[in-house]
């Protein structure tokens, strides 16, 4: 028998999200009152998979009271994936043995569950793992509406940002490209841009499944300043998701070659200046049409991802923190954190991991939702609906030089290869039919 207790052991994995010290706090406090020692893994799986077990530091009630109020981890936090290497995974749980855990706590997004996943594999019942869910994108798969922890934090300052720069743009006549984080789906794109009623916001999943040019997303930006001109205006703010880019043809991926990636094998991409290879894009693509307008690009991410909670998540955390803690005291282990209507569910991790990606599978914006819907209406942009009014066609076409013809040509296409031209205006999905011959002939007249 072992002189001396078991502990608990937390850690956190992946990128930073407003929440993670309410958890902390939450779950160290939990386990105290259940007899435990609790310990910090400081940075992630950075030192434990590689058999270094010195960066841990002593949590306590006293320690852990109060930093539920603020940002960050107060752990640390890193990428390193234990799940690279066999190895790896065998130094992390006999460095959890070593340091006498038997319950170890992980808080992070996809990537980190398939770690929590594995390590609880090989301990094979020696330590008992529970996950909780970070991700400012929302994109993990939680039933239904619930957010991951983070989410709503990040959606509000984004907000606060964005209403700001929506100001500065009507009162300076410009337009603003503003990029959000968003690796695979549009949440917090689409979170942002329809609370503040932005001009309009591009999502992935407005594309399908299909690889898209870039040329598209420029000409669907060019429609957008073009019909916002005729009718007077000069300004606009477009969000765009930065997942827009895993969306974009292999011809046009280039762009991407030297961009380095993380531990995870995820591109870093916010470190490619999306917004301002749209910006010189767009404005080349307007000069074609003897126009101008000043576009300012703008990044918003890495700012709203070490916020103080709002006060949704400092309470949602918290709720999550502790049910992990009696989750894994309960005896339970391998499982997903979630509250669900108010009531602890515990969702199995071998249930959640994709096979193919081995990560948890992901949550996208359904298109076909009147949750869309909305959002879609209210987008100033080039529609299907445009093309049918010849009044509001010949306004465009004049803003932009041409013939009423010659619009058609270059951005009709925008609405006839549309995902989302679907949704009808009594707001119901209806399954898209493709123009007959005869139809597509008369558009053209």
């Amino acid at each position: 028998m072992s002189l001396f207790p078991k502990r608990t052991a937390i850690l956190v994995g992946g990128g930073p999200a407003p929440g993670i010290n309410s958890v902390i706090g939450a779950a160290t406090i939990r386990a105290i009152l259940s007899g435990s020692e609790v310990i910090g893994i400081q940075d992630g799986f950075k030192w434990i998979m590689r058999g270094d077990i010195s960066h841990v530091i002593p949590l306590t009630i006293e320690s852990v009271s109060r930093i539920h109020f603020r940002g960050g981890s107060h752990i640390g936090i890193s990428r390193d994936n234990p799940t690279k290497d066999e190895k790896f995974l065998e130094n992390t749980v006999s460095s959890l043995l070593r340091l006498n855990v038997d319950k170890l706590i992980t808080i992070g997004g996809d990537d980190t569950a398939y770690s929590a996943f594995r390590v609880e594999q090989v301990a094979n019942g020696r330590v008992r793992v529970a996950h909780v869910p970070k991700t400012i994108d929302n994109d993990l798969d939680l039933p239904g509406t619930i957010s991951t922890f983070g989410f709503q934090t990040a959606r509000h300052l984004g907000v606060e940002i964005v209403k700001n720069i929506m100001t500065d743009a009507k009162t300076t006549s410009r337009w603003y490209f503003v990029v959000t984080m968003g690796r695979k789906a549009g949440h917090l794109a689409l979170g942002i841009g329809k609370a503040c009623g932005a001009t309009l916001t591009l999502i992935p999943e407005e594309f399908g499944n299909k690889k898209i040019k870039l040329k598209r997303i420029v000409d669907i930006l060019v429609g957008a300043i073009i019909k916002r001109m005729s009718y007077g205006r000069q300004d606009g703010v477009a969000i765009l998701a930065e997942g827009l880019l895993e969306k974009l043809d292999p011809n046009d991926f280039e762009l991407l070659m030297n961009v380095e990636k993380d531990a995870h094998d995820n591109i870093r991409l916010a470190e490619i200046s999306f917004g301002e290879i749209l910006k010189r894009r767009v404005q080349d693509r307007l000069a074609e049409f003897g126009l101008k307008t000043t576009i300012v690009a703008k990044n918003i991410g890495y700012e709203l991802r070490c916020a103080d909670p709002i006060p949704f998540d400092m309470e949602y955390c918290r709720d999550l923190g502790f049910m992990a803690a009696k989750f894994l005291f309960d005896g339970g282990s391998g499982a997903l954190i979630s509250i669900q209507d108010g009531r602890f569910v515990p969702m199995m991790l071998k249930k959640k991991i994709d096979p193919k990606t081995k990560r948890m599978k992901i949550r996208m914006v359904d298109v076909k939702s009147e949750y869309y819907h909305v959002a879609y209406r209210y987008m100033i942009r080039l529609k299907a609906e445009d093309f049918d009014d010849p009044h509001e066609l010949a306004k465009y076409a004049a803003t932009a030089g041409v013939g009423l013809d010659e619009f058609r040509k270059q951005f009709e296409y925008l609405v006839d290869e549309s995902e989302v031209e679907h949704i009808g205006d009594d707001g119901i999905a209806h399954e898209k039919v493709e123009a007959t011959p005869a139809k597509k002939a008369t558009k053209g007249q």
